[in-house]
């Protein structure tokens, strides 16, 4: 399928289906000699897979990665690495009754209208399960960056317009499921979710991503600017609406002097352009921040239209997220980590 890959020194290809045989990805571009660490990548499905949080779906997926090929004794050997991800727990006759209806907000209509064809079990390919072979690949990307001393962190920012204002300390989001370092908006975001959930309804966010210690000068002039490619990698994510890069919207109502940062001997007084001048690394820390619209799948009943365009109401069942947060965080974090290294790679070439 068109638009399955992305990427040019360092690309990767996803397939698979929510509700076929299993979902995975094939790297390519990855240099030999990379000790590939099966714990580490599948740390990384853990942190997404499904029943993670409160906010999750109870579908039980163990997310276990078999890499196919690519490595030899361990090592990355230069070749396509494929990695596979079986699905185990996918129920779809919870789809049975729905099949011949376009949920709202979903991609059902769309993908009826570009193929004429759409697999309704859970939105098949449009289904956030394809997310687990990008982590899969990000967590690979970030073995590379490791060796350059690059590290990526995601906290989640804000949930259902509760927003988190004490977030210096981002080491506090390990201290509850929803990754949210302030403990205080944290509790606050589980009481709506759970009142939200009672009422068969969901909610977006907002997840902030820091990339650090990323040299200065990576990125292309123009058309592969780095905060465009990051852009692209992070609207690429369902459920993603908007993205900003360092002061992003608020930039708007700055003037100048305020939003440019001033460059000392010591490096930039602050930090609005989000690490990125010019569309190339500044040396500064990357911030990225994503919005994330209420997952669609909702019991609320909804007016919708069939197959043959006759209105009708749908209640959706089944087991679905209540918000993308926090499993979506990590699905940002290997964004980001496939994008630079991808531009890493450019460069070193």
């Amino acid at each position: 399928m068109p638009g399955s890959s992305t990427g040019k020194a360092f690309n990767i290809t996803t397939f698979g289906e929510s509700h076929g045989k299993g979902i995975g990805v094939v790297v390519q571009g990855c240099p030999s000699g990379i000790t590939i660490d099966k714990a580490f990548i599948q740390k990384a499905l853990d942190k997404r897979r499904p029943g993670s949080s409160l906010s999750s779906t109870k579908r039980d997926e163990p997310d276990k990665a078999q890499i196919l090929s690519g490595t030899f004794n361990n090592l990355t050997t230069g070749t396509p690495i494929m990695i596979y991800i079986a699905n185990r727990d996918a129920k779809s006759k919870s789809y049975d009754d729905i099949a011949g209806i376009f949920r709202p907000g979903h991609g059902d209509y769309t993908y009826q209208a570009k193929y004429g064809i759409r697999d309704f079990r859970g939105g098949g390919r449009a289904s956030a399960r394809e997310t687990a072979a990008r982590v899969a690949a990000g967590a690979v990307a970030q073995l590379i960056l490791d060796q350059h001393g690059i590290k990526i962190t995601t906290y989640t920012l804000e949930i259902g317009g509760i927003k988190a204002v004490d977030i210096n300390d981002r080491a506090q989001k390990n201290k509850n499921s929803l990754q949210c370092p302030d403990l205080n908006a944290a509790r606050q975001m589980e009481k709506k979710i759970k009142r939200v959930k009672k009422e068969g309804d969901s909610l977006g966010g907002i997840v902030e991503i820091i990339a650090s210690n990323v040299p200065a000068g990576l990125g292309e002039p123009v058309f592969d600017k780095l905060d465009a490619d990051i852009a692209k990698a992070l609207m690429s994510i369902g459920s993603v609406k908007a993205v900003e890069i360092g002061a992003g919207i608020n930039a708007a109502q700055m003037t100048g002097y305020e939003n440019n940062d001033q460059i000392l001997s010591t490096g930039f007084a602050t930090n609005n352009s989000g690490g990125i001048l010019a569309g190339i690394s500044n040396g500064d820390d990357i911030i990225a921040r994503v919005h994330i619209k209420p997952i669609p799948s909702i019991s609320r009943n909804q007016i919708t239209i069939d197959e043959h365009g006759k209105e009708t109401e749908i209640s959706i069942g089944g087991r679905h997220d209540i918000c993308a947060i926090p499993r979506i965080n990590m699905v940002c974090e290997a964004m980001m980590a496939i994008t630079l290294t991808d531009h890493l790679l450019r460069q070193n070439r």
